[in-house]
């Protein structure tokens, strides 16, 4: 399946083994670390084409460790483990060039998904269209390669769904989308059901963007929607 080489840099022993025996039953070639120093030791001599990183280590922290590996390689992709405690963390790292962030707990299956999409990504499969490295809406950031908002100092991590509707809202920016072109392009099919829960990602995506009054997300009855800001 896979012949990736992922370095983990993860101080906890006990979830370091565990991770490591998961991604090599994917096929994935793990390199486990149990520091940041040793961690940048073995990226210098390795090809990697994937790093992990636990934010709080010792010798030197996963925020370090990220730019000392960005020095080295600029492009390698980079997923954070954090605690929910570390958003401000996790606000720099993104800052620094990190590609995503997961938080502890969580589930090996969500992981996988992270780390398949990004190699995806930086690897060269297609996709459906060229996506912009960011977005300004009004006081927003908005990147959709990472899938996060950034409102001055606070950071929402988007879901895929939520991340492609606001993508397609900004092409279309001061224009309409239309109804059944994003249900197509999203959902694949326009059926009734998938509407509804486009409306639902509607109102998510307004209660994310509700901090600028600029900005808002227009109903245009008949037709579809418009992003204004």
């Amino acid at each position: 399946m896979s012949n990736f080489k992922i370095l983990l840099a993860e101080d906890d022993s006990n979830l370091g083994t565990l991770l490591r025996t998961h991604l090599a039953a994917k096929k994935y070639e793990t390199i486990l670390c149990v520091n940041g120093r040793v961690a940048l030791e073995v990226f210098a001599k390795e090809t990697i084409d994937l790093c992990i990183l636990d934010i709080m280590m010792p010798e030197m922290d996963g925020l370090t460790l990220a730019n000392e590996i960005r020095l080295v390689n600029n492009k390698i992709p980079i997923i954070f483990l954090t605690a929910k405690n570390q958003k401000d963390d996790v606000l720099e790292g993104f800052r620094s060039g990190a590609d995503d962030y997961i938080t502890k707990p969580f589930s090996m299956e969500e992981l996988l998904y992270r780390i398949e999409a990004i190699l995806r990504r930086s690897s060269g499969s297609p996709s459906v269209g060229k996506k912009e490295e960011s977005y300004i809406i009004g006081e927003y950031t908005f990147n959709p390669l990472k899938q996060i908002l950034i409102y001055k100092e606070n950071l929402s991590k988007l879901t895929t769904k939520e991340s492609e509707l606001l993508e397609l809202l900004c092409r279309h920016g001061n224009e309409i989308l239309e109804r059944n072109f994003a249900l197509k392009t999203i959902w694949t099919h326009d059926n009734y059901f998938n509407a509804r829960s486009m409306d639902v990602y509607i109102t998510r995506l307004r209660k994310y963007l509700r901090n600028d009054p600029s900005v808002k997300i227009l109903n245009i009855h008949g037709k579809g929607y418009k992003l204004i800001s």
